[in-house]
């Protein structure tokens, strides 16, 4: 154990982005009065204290959630399979914590919470104009995120109410802040700005402790306020805020540390000095860049010309609406699928990174995945992990919360789920294989045990061509089994899991609106909608998630892949009987490896996923800057593969554009116009895509349609283009090849597809390579 010293109670601090030197103290900043503070254009990237753990484990208690209110059946039509159903959520379902309100007056008030993060949003690890040397630290997550760091900032915008006045109160979720700055007003007149550079720099001071930068939790002392606009040319006076200005907001937070700000001049080793107080870790951080509309609240931003200024994001581009990620610049498209929504609250934000942490845990040691010599060992979790499994942890079979990894040849695929089925089994009445139950969990942690292994051992090639003379290889996989070969199994890829929240905000009556499983219209699309009992209640849902839409909520979806992937055990399914269906695997006493409080926080780390925004516009890099290749798109090629997506009448089954509800204790996710490009419903993909387990109402040939958001990150994600698989068993290698696999209801669109031009085809697939 490290020699650290826990002071007082636990302290959190804050994701936070200075302009690097600026403000840190310095007096409150008022009108436009003061002169303004530019930066300097470039910043030292050594100038906070290095990426040093702790040992010391400092859980912070999150409020408790608002339980669900209780949901009365709602009666359908039996052509969609059942005759009543119980919905998610009900009327007046109370939200986790507000995120916007307006007071009587007209005063709107935005809360907008904050975690660490280690560089700026334009710092691409090189200078601009410099050949590329790796990425920045800009969405990359320090040690000990998950404690004491995430705060937020109450934004009080008084200009709606006619007055000339901003304020900002910085909340602290845990413990103390000393130090933490603010920078405000992009200055996008200055020639010299690019990485950064704001024309207002100031600090939080507390004017109950002497104007002293130091903010505790529970307390509403700290805050700055401002009454003009500042980003001006140089020399020119301020003018009046008004409504639809852009403020740039870049907050970065400091916590009580060992030999400085409220301990400067204390005897300290060498080895704590700069150390946070509650807990040895990291004291200094950056945090998210933020763009602020007046009188409206925080947008999505993209850089335009000069020098990539924010700039809001246009509606259609907002894929996951108002928790959509704005475009990166610090050249980071790998990190896109694991950051917080883009209006997550200031709660929230902690109970993200709590549950974040908990994904990236492993069940057999404790050590989280990232900076795991670091980072404390998660004590309650270690040694969990089941007898039989596939991974010690979440994370490793979703890669960066994208994908499964695809193994070559021969390698075992134990980050894919491979089901299992007993000849008898139907989708109405499923039964476990007698050897695997319902998966096989291909390790062991007994050595002696036997290998279980599954692999791909061959392919089956099939050559296509389009009727322009275009070729196409398709392959199709051919399993081996160290096992016993069970009678009926299916083969699935873990899926990128952002966006998963706004899909259980949907209320089911858009959804099952969508379903025309007796085919009215005559277009040869059905959709059809999955019915699941809740494992829990008994009470029939509506599927989303999964291949097949067999699993009807996230905690359903969460329980299950803990049980089968890694054998930990959850108030969803309390006993590994559980996996082979045993009837009284429910009627358990005592805990489960997994908690109830912590089972909400996974489920919230997995809702408060930002979709990354559509990548269909040029930004405004200069003339000499190297432009990002995730930035370097056709905007013109890809309009016109949006009109052909459309009129090959994909759109029947990937419905482009999708309206949230207003019953999800979420505030961030409701009302959202979303971009899924699905409409989650089960259709029929023919013999082609066949493979022999049924679930519920999805036949072996029946698929829930995938949405599409985040499809043109995954080859960053996934670490290549040659990594990235399609469809659900990742035998597409790109997404041509995914689009000529589809059959059945799919046929005829597919046919337009083929019928198309080469120029056509690749303008389709810049399109989908653009969300």
């Amino acid at each position: 154990m490290r020699n650290v010293v826990l002071a007082g109670a636990l302290v959190i601090a804050a994701a936070a982005l200075s302009a690097c030197g600026g403000g840190s103290g310095s007096p409150t900043t008022g009108s436009s009065s003061p002169s303004q503070n530019t930066p300097p254009s470039t910043s030292p990237i050594d100038d906070e204290p290095s990426n040093i753990g702790t040992e010391v484990d400092a859980p912070n208690p999150v409020p408790p959630t608002p339980p669900l209110l209780p949901t009365q059946p709602v009666s359908v039509d039996g052509s969609l399979g059942i005759t009543s159903y119980y919905p998610l959520f009900a009327a007046g379902t109370p939200t986790t914590e507000q995120i916007q309100y307006r007071e009587a007056d007209g005063t709107l008030v935005t809360l907008m919470g904050m975690r660490p993060t280690e560089r700026h949003a334009r710092e691409r690890g090189e200078g601009w104009t410099e050949a590329d040397q790796g990425p920045g630290r800009y969405l990359t997550f320090a040690s000990a995120y998950f404690q004491n760091r995430t705060y937020g900032i109450e934004i009080r915008d008084h200009v709606p109410a006619g007055k000339q006045l901003i304020e900002m109160v910085l909340i602290v979720n845990d413990g103390t802040f000393d130090g933490t700055t603010f920078s405000l007003f992009r200055n996008s007149n200055d020639e010299g700005v690019r990485d950064y550079g704001w024309s207002l720099n100031t600090g939080f001071n507390n004017p109950k402790l002497g104007g002293k930068p130091v903010c505790m939790a529970g307390s509403r002392d700290c805050k700055i306020e401002f009454d003009s606009y500042w980003d001006v040319p140089k020399g020119q006076p301020h003018r009046a805020l008004k409504m639809g200005d852009v403020i740039e907001l870049a907050p970065a937070q400091r916590l009580e540390r060992y030999g400085d700000g409220m301990h400067a001049g204390e005897p300290v080793s060498d080895s704590l000095k700069g150390r946070a107080v509650v807990d040895g870790a990291g004291s200094r951080y950056y945090s998210f860049e933020q763009l602020y509309v007046v009188g409206q609240g925080l947008v999505p931003w993209y850089g335009v010309a000069p020098r990539l200024n924010s700039a809001p994001l246009p509606d259609a581009t907002l894929l996951g609406g108002l928790t959509s990620l704005s475009y990166n610049y610090s050249e980071e498209p790998m990190r896109v699928f694991q950051q917080m929504s883009n209006n997550i609250g200031i709660v929230n934000s902690k109970r993200f990174v709590q549950g974040r942490r908990l994904f990236h845990t492993s069940f057999l040691d404790g050590r989280h995945s990232e900076h795991p010599n670091d980072n404390p060992v998660f004590a309650a979790h270690v040694n969990q992990l089941g007898p039989r499994y596939n991974q010690e942890r979440c994370i490793a079979c979703h890669t960066l919360n994208g994908r499964s990894a695809f193994p070559g040849i021969g390698a075992r695929l134990d980050s894919m789920a491979v089901l299992t089925a007993a000849t008898a089994s139907t989708g109405a009445n499923p039964l476990p294989d007698a050897t695997y139950g319902l998966n096989v969990q291909q390790r062991s942690r007994d050595a002696g045990a036997p290998d279980f292994s599954v692999s791909v051992q061959s392919y089956e090639t099939t050559q296509y061509t389009l009727p322009d003379g275009e070729k196409v290889e398709l392959q199709k996989p051919v399993y081996a089994f160290k096992g016993p070969v069970p009678a009926k199994f299916s083969v699935r890829q873990a899926a990128q899991i952002v966006g998963m929240g706004l899909i259980e905000a949907i209320d089911e009556a858009t959804i099952l609106a969508l379903a025309d499983p007796t085919d009215r219209d005559g277009d040869g699309v059905r959709g059809v909608p999955n019915w699941v009992s809740n494992p829990e209640s008994a009470k029939v849902h509506l599927g989303r998630y999964g291949w097949k839409a067999a699993k009807a909520t996230l905690r359903q979806q969460i329980g299950d892949a803990l049980l089968k992937d890694m054998g930990v055990t959850s108030p969803v399914f309390p006993s590994r009987d559980c996996q082979r269906l045993d009837p009284g695997c429910h009627d358990v006493s005592g805990g489960t490896a997994i908690s109830e409080s912590e089972l909400q926080r996974v489920s919230d780390y997995l809702s408060l996923l930002a979709v990354p925004a559509q990548r269909s516009l040029r930004s405004g890099f200069p003339a000499d800057t190297r432009v990002s290749p995730e930035h370097d798109v056709n905007p013109d090629q890809i309009n016109r593969g949006i009109a052909l997506f459309a009129q090959a009448k994909c759109v029947a089954c990937h419905t482009p554009q999708i309206q949230t509800g207003s019953k999800h204790p979420f505030a961030e996710l409701r009302n959202q116009t979303v971009r899924p490009y699905s409409n989650f419903l089960l259709h029929d993909m023919g013999p082609g895509l066949s493979d022999t387990l049924a679930e519920g109402k999805a036949a072996a040939s029946m698929w829930r349609t995938a949405p599409l958001w985040g499809l043109g990150s995954l080859k960053y994600v996934q670490g290549s283009e040659q990594n990235a698989r399609y469809l659900h068993d990742g035998r597409a290698r790109t997404l041509k090849e995914a689009i000529l696999w589809h059959g059945g209801e799919a046929t005829a669109s597919r046919g337009k597809f083929e019928a198309m031009t080469k120029e056509e085809r690749e303008s389709v697939i810049a399109f989908l390579s653009s969300l």
